[in-house]
């Protein structure tokens, strides 16, 4: 013995079809809604009654009535019409980029200077878009950039390899990091980067922060000086709270004035051309994902403007 069942198929023009019968309750006007004539809107109709084995409408006067059915069907139809109509909003928007999650790295460092109006004009333009903030090194990115486990990166140069895009985003000059009862932070004192030679000096990690150790010992041997590594680190503010408890000097990206740190002064050095400093943004070619590419434009048009 085998289950028998009907099963009711309608199409959305007739659901719109009944809902503008059933809202002005005159088929004249319900066309004219429609922009269609009324024969093929009465043929709707009729052909959705079948389907559903209910009359809708009460046809034994002049008037238009809904029947019982019709009044319960009504919420029901006016319910589908308005999810198909959010189902297609929703995929357009998925096109657009305008929903979607995109999974963003970061450096500590590039915390400090332009995280802050990344997340800004993410929210406040691409509202729809989830944000998956990962703090990490340049390296480690550029590896979960990859094998997929980010969606876009903001790294330190260089980006090897293939099957990764980047575009230049932000460079900033670098400032000495000097304790405040040093003498090279005496009021008016200009410091020049050989004022930095044999002075005990708090320096990037080589493997963690390579990035920043090889900008260090590239200014370092250009100047043709040697300050004397008593540390070696890889955070910002670490190296920050190094300087303040008298450990040696430093040298930091000019974002380190956000940080704010009493008991540390924070001074342009003479002798260190241009802004040394530099952040991309990196992302796997050929994604698909249109979240990503609205996030990544949005991010390179807000460089453009300065991080403002």
């Amino acid at each position: 013995m085998t289950d028998t069942y009907n099963e009711s198929v309608f199409t959305l023009s007739q659901l719109e079809s009944f809902v503008a019968v059933a809202e002005t309750l005159h088929y004249g006007r319900a066309a004219e809604r429609l922009s269609m004539t009324q024969p093929p809107l009465s043929r709707r109709i009729q052909l959705l009654e079948r389907e559903l084995d209910v009359e809708l409408f009460d046809r034994t006067g002049r008037a238009v009535r809904l029947t019982a059915a019709g009044r319960a069907f009504l919420s029901d139809a006016r319910r589908i019409l308005g999810l198909s109509e959010q189902a297609a909003l929703s995929v357009r928007r998925v096109t657009a980029g305008e929903i979607g999650t995109v999974a963003l790295g970061f450096t500590a460092s590039s915390a400090h200077s332009v995280l802050d109006a990344v997340v800004g004009a993410v929210c406040t333009r691409l509202p729809g878009v989830d944000l998956v903030l990962r703090e990490r090194v340049s390296g480690i990115q550029l590896e979960e950039l990859r094998s997929g486990e980010l969606d876009l990166g903001l790294v330190r140069p260089p980006v090897p390899g293939t099957g990764l895009e980047h575009r230049p985003l932000h460079q900033e000059a670098l400032l000495a990091a000097i304790p405040s009862g040093h003498p090279l932070a005496a009021p008016g004192r200009v410091p020049h980067v050989r004022d930095l030679d044999g002075e005990p000096f708090v320096m990037y990690s080589p493997t963690e922060a390579r990035y920043f150790y090889e900008v260090l010992v590239g200014v370092f041997r250009g100047a043709g000086i040697a300050p004397r590594y008593v540390h070696h680190l890889s955070q910002v503010h670490t190296i920050l709270a190094l300087v303040r408890a008298g450990s040696g000097l430093a040298l930091v990206p000019r974002a380190a004035e956000a940080l704010g740190l009493d008991g540390v002064v924070l001074r342009p050095l003479i002798g260190i051309e241009g802004e040394p400093v530099e952040l991309v943004a990196a992302w796997r070619a050929n994604d698909d994902n249109p979240a990503l590419h609205a996030v990544r434009n949005l991010v390179i048009d807000v460089a453009s403007r300065g991080f403002s």
